[in-house]
């Protein structure tokens, strides 16, 4: 049995939204999250690369991962570690 516990992971789904959305919605997410929590944006707009690096920087909340998939969703996961 596993016992490793995961941190808690908001799923974000701005797909189809133009910029200011996926960071308007990451930002909203982010206000309800806690210390630890893990935050999942998806997103079509290509800007949110650019967009979550700035928001990661200005936040100090680092990105664990940034990747597009074939279908052109591009997923970003933020680890929360400052509020």
């Amino acid at each position: 049995m596993d016992t490793t516990t995961q941190p808690p992971r908001t799923l974000v789904d701005s797909r189809g939204s133009s910029c200011p959305g996926p960071i308007t919605d990451l930002s909203m997410a982010y206000r309800r999250s806690t210390v630890g929590d893990v935050i999942e944006l998806w997103a079509t707009d290509p800007g949110v690369k650019s967009d979550a690096r700035a928001w990661s920087q200005k936040t100090g909340n680092p990105i664990l991962s940034l990747d597009e998939r074939a279908d052109g969703t591009i997923v970003v996961i933020i680890e929360i570690k400052r509020r």
